[in-house]
């Protein structure tokens, strides 16, 4: 149940975005909405994110693992998808969008209905090192899909998010802390900016049409994310000793189907932002299905 209850949480500002682009179509410009979050408000929620906890040695080894589980899956996705797609559009979106998934707005709430609050530590320091994958991984294979080689990899250093997160581990490192009288005013951006990814998608979901879905890229990235990453997940995990809670959390912020940020940076880089609204709607309804069965096997 408290599963269910995150998830239509969750959905509900998906719905919002959709029905708010039917009812104004064209008055409501959805790029500048991406514009906004990604240059303005991302920066926030990533220096919320570092700043709101400690980071210590004691709970780095999960987001360790889950990085090497992530390079370790994009290689085998770069592979298949310079074998299986001749567009490199298609080829950006089947390589990096299914190694960028959902591990704040789906994996932390998960994380609590599945395993209890004091998974929260682990899903929120793997949701960190996921923010700095899409920020540089994530920002160059879309770009790469309009992009050279040399302008894909110099746009990764032209977001603030990036830059925001560095300067966030080095406040903690050092031992400062936000002024409580700001505290609250960052703790507000950081979930607009939460809200806003959200209704993003819904707005490019609506305009997906069912003769226009590529199903070859659709039937990859399934493929992908839900039987090449959890064969590599626990193939990973099997080289390291953790207790069954950090093995757990792993294995579940590695199934979460694919991130709404795929669709800011397919928007901001032209890479086929309505199918990869599509893709990521997709994943999350067959997740529904797939933790169902999943759960009772693959974890601990």
């Amino acid at each position: 149940m408290n599963v269910i209850l995150s998830l239509s949480g969750i959905y509900f500002f998906i719905l919002l975005g959709y029905l708010s682009k039917r009812v104004f179509q064209k008055k409501l410009d959805e790029k500048t909405f991406v514009l906004f979050s990604i240059y303005f408000l991302q920066p926030i929620l990533v220096f919320w994110g570092l700043t709101t906890q400690e980071i210590n040695t004691s709970v780095l080894t999960a987001p360790l693992i889950f990085i090497v589980a992530v390079l370790v899956a994009l290689f085998f996705s770069l592979i298949f998808s310079l074998y299986l797609f001749k567009n490199q559009k298609d080829r950006s979106i089947a390589t990096v969008a299914t190694v960028v998934g959902n591990t704040g707005n789906l994996g932390i709430p998960l994380g609590i209905a599945l395993f209890g609050p004091e998974s929260v530590i682990y899903t929120s320091i793997i949701n960190l090192a996921n923010v700095f994958l899409v920020n540089s991984v994530g920002v160059y294979f879309y770009a790469r899909g309009s992009f050279s080689v040399r302008d894909s990899f110099i746009k990764i250093f032209k977001l603030p998010p990036i830059w925001f997160g560095l300067a966030a581990i080095a406040f903690n490192l050092f031992g400062l802390k936000v002024p409580e009288p700001l505290a609250l005013p960052m703790q507000m951006g950081a979930y607009a900016t939460m809200v806003i990814q959200l209704s993003i998608f819904g707005m490019y979901l609506y305009g997906v049409h069912y003769e226009k879905i590529e199903w070859k890229l659709f039937n990859v990235v399934v493929g992908l994310k839900f039987v090449l990453i959890p064969l590599i997940a626990i193939g990973v995990l099997h080289f390291f000793t953790v207790s069954d809670l950090i093995y757990n959390v792993i294995l579940l912020e590695l199934l979460v189907p694919l991130a709404v940020m795929n669709v800011n940076l397919a928007s901001l880089y032209d890479c086929k932002p309505t199918q990869v609204a599509f893709l990521i709607f997709a994943t999350s309804v067959l997740f529904l299905l797939y933790l169902m069965v999943v759960v009772g096997f693959l974890f601990r």
